[in-house]
């Protein structure tokens, strides 16, 4: 099909995700049509360099022979069947390896198809549990303010960006949303306990009564505000809080899962064992749609060992389906046996630095926030003066200034505007020297063009 044939037919047919009318009619909409490691190639043979990973997805890379040869294998031996009242060896497989890199007792895998999906499974499970255990009255959940937890309805609500919910509600009630830990420390002389955002958990649990919250949801790692990197001992605050209270602690590692921070898991990273897991991107590499939630043994046994007749009474069509755990599959092996989170680790401290020194260059640079391989900039009017953004230059940098710049260098990533004036950076985990290299002087670049205007 010509080139414009497709543009005009994306442009006529295909219903966008989160994308303006304005940039999707945009004549120079990109079209990719191939992918090969941490590039990507349009329709004209232009390449690109990939700096999210997708959507924080591809962590293998792109254009894997082995990962396309295990879905059409397992195409032909098995295209589809289900996880009720049977199963099949592409999700024993996926599981039971999930449960080898997963931290503690977190070894059974209920499979969905999105994170949005996994958040929602972990709401009905956290609900149900509770109920099957004679505590019908915890079904409150607690969540962060601008931390993204998906789109489905329930997911929504548990989400903290009200921009998102705005259109749908009224949403799911009973959802308590507590400060996130953007620009918290702790104190000289104190301790995690002492944060601000420690302490409000506590008020509300005070004030609303521990004992009628199912759940806590929280990324290792938040993304929305700017990849917001917990102070140490705060992960140990909240497993300690659900203890105390009896509420389940719930991670969100739908983007930090499968080696982003240079562990398997986010959890891993931040020294504690949550009671539900959830992911979906990286589990796949983006190959195939994939999500679920991670449970530890114990709460699944109870609840199949409850009164109620030990069915979680939840379930959907493509859960586990056998192509996309067998894609599953073949990707976890191949991040594990070339230690791609070891590659992570290995080349984060330089990338690190590379960034800390872009910053140093650019008075538009407020901060560096993250970690491994997932760091967001923030932008400012000027950080010597103390100069903050306008509305108006804010809007101009996000929808003008670095998507022109970004064209120009072939950069592929996120201009975000949840809750300020960013940039965010996740290349794929398998990038090397080179490609982080070229990632840098891109970014050197995008920033420079903001820098000349703001003037």
């Amino acid at each position: 099909m010509p080139h414009s044939q497709l543009r005009e037919n994306a442009q006529r047919h295909l219903f966008p995700h989160f994308t303006p009318g304005r940039v999707w009619n945009d004549e120079r909409l990109p079209i990719l049509v191939r992918g090969r490691g941490a590039f990507l190639y349009d329709e004209r043979g232009d390449e690109y360099l990939d700096g999210l990973s997708g959507l924080f997805c591809v962590n293998i890379g792109h254009g894997r022979d082995d990962i396309a040869e295990a879905a059409v294998t397992q195409m032909r031996e098995l295209a589809y069947w289900t996880n009720w009242g049977s199963a099949h060896p592409a999700a024993i497989e996926a599981a039971s390896l999930i449960a080898e890199l997963a931290p503690g007792d977190l070894e059974t895998t209920f499979f969905v198809n999105s994170g949005s999906e996994a958040v929602e499974s972990a709401v009905k499970f956290a609900r149900q549990y509770h109920r099957s255990r004679g505590e019908g009255q915890r079904t409150k959940i607690i969540a962060r303010e601008m931390a993204y937890h998906g789109t489905t309805l329930g997911a929504l609500a548990v989400t903290g960006i009200p921009a998102y919910k705005a259109p749908f509600g009224p949403l799911m009630p009973g959802v308590f949303h507590v400060p996130n830990t953007l620009g918290e420390a702790v104190p000289e002389g104190g301790t995690a306990a002492d944060l601000p955002s420690i302490r409000a958990i506590r008020e509300l649990l005070e004030r609303e009564g521990g004992d009628t919250f199912a759940a806590l949801f929280a990324e290792p790692v938040q993304n929305s505000r700017g990849s917001l990197v917990p102070p140490p001992g705060y992960w140990q605050e909240l497993r300690s809080i659900c203890d105390e209270h009896g509420i389940l602690l719930v991670a969100d590692e739908v983007i930090t899962g499968f080696g982003r921070l240079g562990e398997w898991f986010g959890s891993t990273a931040q020294g504690v064992v949550p009671d539900l897991l959830t992911f979906a991107k990286g589990s796949t590499s983006g190959y195939a749609p994939l999500g679920g939630v991670i449970i530890r043994e114990p709460l699944a046994r109870a609840l199949w060992d409850s009164p109620e007749g030990g069915t979680f009474a939840h379930g959907a069509t493509w859960g586990g389906h056998p192509v996309a755990t067998a894609v599953a599959a073949a990707n976890l092996r191949a991040l594990r046996d070339e230690d791609v989170p070891g590659n992570v680790r290995a080349l984060a401290p330089d990338y690190r630095a590379g960034l800390d020194a872009i910053r140093a260059e650019h008075p538009s640079i407020r901060e560096v926030r993250g970690t491994g391989f997932f760091h967001t900039i923030e932008f400012t009017g000027n950080r010597d003066t103390g100069r903050e953004l306008t509305p108006e230059e804010s809007a101009d940098i996000l929808t003008r200034v670095i998507p022109e710049a970004m064209r120009g260098t072939r950069l592929i990533t996120r201009p975000d505007n949840r809750g300020a004036t960013m940039l965010v950076l996740a290349p794929p985990l398998v990038s090397d020297t080179a490609v982080l290299g070229r990632l840098l002087d891109s970014v050197d670049l995008v920033c420079g063009a903001v820098d000349a205007r703001l003037g």
